[in-house]
């Protein structure tokens, strides 16, 4: 109820008017029945404004502690984040990398819409980079196809280290399904998990139309961070 309050009530309505998002190939998603929907990512706008802008309710990863603070403003956050329809995970070693999997496939399996961005974290710099496997290994566990996405302008109406949103118009261009049925009953295959993430991100540049970086993105924010720390 309170995911549907913030769609049609409280903040999608506010973000129909502020960005004025054009939806194209709405169509495209499944109907019902489970579906990975993997999209580039421009901005912390992005989690927002796609699960609000979609037909069917779509759930995102978030990081549990916006769900365990504790207090009046904790209290909030978990009330805010689960209105949005996110999911709490732990972010760190091996073990919570193997828990966040876990999570998004029990979605998954409930026959859900989950969203994921392959890229791992922002583009420093707007350009799509590479995708990490995590999305094709989650598409095989839980047998479900991948709707490619690309969110335009999100990084205009929300740019890096900005603390307010500006009244931009963005765009977000939905992809036809993507089946790996091909690859059904294969796991643990490094080969076949890079092939599959690279068709995602390939599908997911031609909607962008960003330019590609064979490169992951945490890379070159850490030698960014070095550069500047040197």
């Amino acid at each position: 109820m309170l995911y549907w309050i913030m769609k049609w009530v409280l903040l999608g309505p506010l973000m129909r008017v502020a960005f004025r998002p054009r939806v194209v190939g709405a169509e495209n998603l499944p109907r019902e029945g489970g579906a990975l929907v993997a999209s580039n990512h421009l901005a912390v706008l992005d989690s927002f404004v796609l699960p609000l802008m979609v037909p069917r309710r779509m759930a995102f990863p978030a990081k549990a502690e916006y769900f365990t603070q504790p207090g009046v403003l904790g209290t909030l956050k978990r009330w805010f984040f689960t209105g949005m329809g996110q999911v709490p995970i732990e972010r760190g070693n091996g073990r919570a990398a193997r828990a966040a999997l876990d999570t998004g496939i029990g979605v998954l399996r409930e026959g859900r819409l989950f969203g994921i961005y392959p890229e791992g974290t922002r583009s420093p710099d707007g350009r799509l980079f590479k995708g990490r496997t995590g999305v094709a290994r989650m598409a095989l566990e839980a047998g479900v196809p991948v709707v490619p996405v690309a969110m335009i302008g999100t990084d205009q109406a929300n740019p890096v280290g900005s603390r307010f949103w500006r009244p931009v118009r963005i765009g977000i261009r939905i992809g036809e399904p993507l089946d790996f049925s091909r690859y059904a009953g294969i796991t643990d295959d490094r080969q076949v998990e890079r092939a599959m993430t690279d068709e995602i991100m390939d599908a997911v540049q031609r909607l962008s139309g960003q330019e590609y970086v064979d490169v992951y993105a945490s890379t070159l924010k850490d030698k960014g961070a070095e550069a500047e720390a040197a």
